[in-house]
């Protein structure tokens, strides 16, 4: 029993000082940067997406569209779109005429960037790691890294605009050796969506074969 007391102390003590070490000028610029996006109702953004592995001497380059409001998106991606409501997720392939469709289970998905503004508030740590410049904007670095030492994304690199404190791009580290960077390309806050947006119409997609993986 005496060793159970221990233990669970020791514990608590770790629990303490992971607290502890939340950086909290990374903290203050993380919610500065949270804030701006979670005000607007919905927002647009179009990227590039990079795939690096140095190992496998692979890099490749593609671009992207999202709209996001709330924990609701729709992405165009190399020949997907990724459409979630927050409940469902579905999953279109266009050189298939093909969409799946599965109940939308967030800790599931890769990193997304629906999901970047918020991703610091649960499971991570986050620390200050100096300053950069990116198309000639000074800003902020800030690197997260999961608590859960499973997770198989070890580091994510977010660079801030200090100006408006818009997210100008982020790097995603994986244990495989794979390195995802995102780069935001063009911005339109405060966007037009209505329930059509974030919902499949197979009526718009001619001959469409639906695979329900619910």
């Amino acid at each position: 029993m005496k060793k159970l007391v221990a233990l669970l102390a020791l514990a608590a003590s770790f629990s303490q000082v992971a607290l502890a070490q939340q950086d909290p000028k990374a903290g203050k610029i993380l919610d500065q940067m949270s804030a701006k996006y979670q005000g607007m109702k919905a927002f647009k953004a179009s990227f590039t997406q990079t795939l690096e592995n140095q190992t496998a001497k692979v890099k490749e380059n593609m671009s992207g569209d999202i709209i996001v409001s709330g924990t609701k998106f729709r992405l165009k991606l190399n020949g997907q779109e990724v459409i979630n409501d927050g409940k469902t997720m579905w999953t279109y392939m266009k050189s298939e005429n093909e969409v799946n469709v599965s109940d939308y289970e967030p800790e599931d998905q890769d990193i997304n960037p629906s999901q970047i503004y918020t991703l610091y508030k649960k499971g991570y740590k986050y620390a200050y790691a100096g300053e950069t410049k990116e198309g000639g904007v000074a800003c902020d670095v800030i690197e997260l890294s999961p608590e859960d030492h499973n997770n198989q994304v070890y580091k994510v690199r977010l660079n801030v605009s200090k100006a408006d404190k818009s997210v100008k791009s982020w790097k995603m580290f994986k244990k495989n050796g794979n390195r995802y960077t995102f780069a935001i390309k063009k911005f339109e806050p405060n966007t037009p969506v209505d329930a059509s947006t974030f919902t499949f119409d197979k009526n718009k997609y001619k001959g469409v074969k639906v695979i329900d993986l619910r």
